[in-house]
């Protein structure tokens, strides 16, 4: 992930961004195109419900959440399950919609869920619009955050 961080080559001042802070590390500021340059691609073809749409299909491409916060290098012993799964992710998008997971659902010890931060929706590229919260393990798709603009990564509060 050596791109993380970095200014991406197009014009930052038109591309959607996402903070990414909290307990972490190395806090950054990503566009869609650095998580997409620095980050290995994941291919999730989905179907959910929208309450106000009905059955959705689509295939999203992105890299997995769980490695771009680990890439974050959050506050954690990571040796310790029980430190790591004290931990949540707080996402937030650009039309007031948030949610929360817990990190034990996309830990490889724990839930191992394949959710991405997409950079890609149906073949066509996110730059503009913001990466996309895509939780294949859901049936329903109100954890589907479009415009991400802040991921927050954290110890559940009172767990310290």
């Amino acid at each position: 992930m050596s791109r993380l961080g970095a200014p991406h080559r197009a014009s930052a001042a038109q591309l959607a961004s996402l903070a990414l802070l909290g307990d972490v590390g190395r806090p950054a500021t990503l566009t869609v195109g650095d998580l997409r340059d620095g980050c290995r691609q994941h291919r999730a073809e989905v179907v959910f419900d929208c309450a106000t749409s009905g059955p959705q299909r689509h295939v999203f491409e992105g890299p997995l959440l769980r490695d771009v916060a680990l890439a974050s290098q959050p506050l954690f012993d990571a040796l310790r399950r029980k430190d790591r799964s004290r931990f949540a992710l707080a996402v937030s998008g650009g039309d007031g919609h948030h949610t929360v997971l817990a990190w034990a659902e996309i830990d490889a010890d724990f839930g191992n869920a394949p959710v991405l931060l997409a950079t890609r929706l149906d073949g066509a590229d996110l730059d503009m619009a913001g990466s996309q919260l895509v939780v294949p393990v859901d049936r329903c798709g109100a954890r589907y955050i479009s415009a991400i603009t802040r991921v927050w990564v954290g110890a559940w509060p009172g767990a310290r």
